[in-house]
Parts: C-alpha cells; structure tokens; sequence
C-alpha cells in the first residue's frame, strides 16, 4: 500500500479498531517529512488529576512519527518500527486539544528519527518529543 496516495480521511480510517482510534487521535496535516495530528484532552487522555496524561502524548507523538516514516518508505519492502522514545513535558492540559507536528529531522536508509512538538489549543509548548524509527526490510 502506497500510503503517500491517501487523503486524510483515508489515513484516519486505517486507525479503525486501534489505540489510535480509542485515543480519538486524529490526522490533520501531511507533507513530505511533515506530519500535524491532533487528540483531545478528555476522560480517555486524562490522568488522576484530570490533566493531560503523558502517556497519551508518548502515543501521539509517536503515532505521527510512525506515520510520518511510513509515508517515506515503500511499504512493500519495508516496515517501520519504534525504536525509541524521548520527552520533556513543560506544560499541562485539562480540555480542548493537542496538536502534534512531527518533522523528520534524519532520513537514513534504515533510521528516521523525529521531532514532535505537542502544543494545546493556545499553540502552548505541552511536550517536545525525539523519536526514532527503524526501517526493517520484510
């Protein structure tokens, strides 16, 4: 599947009975080693104190750069795995929306690795995120 060819509601059907669809993760925006999703901030997010749970933002950020690496490489030859997560959470959220844009910031042949920033509805650093895929040829 050449996932560069989909449009957005595409793309956001293929979370169709996955976390990213329990989380409600959303994909909004694609370009070429570019990728903006957004979540809500809710009961599903939430931790104990009703705030923006960062284990939610892990699974944001890593589900764009996922994406975003799948979008590079052809998906007939290879797959793309996680390797490592990193993040530095510097704000909180308690309702509204995340918005997370991912930027490739490395295009090796077998390593992509990823910064994502996390932002609330009033564009407010939440996260900034370093993550690092493996490209695995099948």
């Amino acid at each position: 599947m050449d996932l560069g060819k989909l449009t957005i509601e595409q793309l956001n059907a293929l979370n169709k009975g996955t976390m990213m669809e329990h989380l409600k993760i959303e994909y909004i925006e694609t370009g070429r080693g570019k990728l903006t999703a957004r979540m809500p901030v809710n009961e599903t997010t939430f931790q104990p104190d009703r705030i923006l749970h960062g284990g939610a933002n892990l699974a944001l950020a890593e589900t764009v750069a996922g994406l975003g690496s799948a979008l590079l490489v052809d998906l007939k030859i290879f797959s793309v795995r996680g390797a490592q997560v990193s993040a530095n959470h510097v704000g909180s959220s308690s309702k509204g929306w995340v918005f997370a844009t991912g930027e490739i910031i490395h295009q090796g042949s077998y390593t992509h690795v990823w910064n994502v920033n996390i932002v609330n509805d009033n564009k407010k650093l939440i996260s900034t995120c370093r993550i690092t895929n493996v490209i695995v040829k099948k």
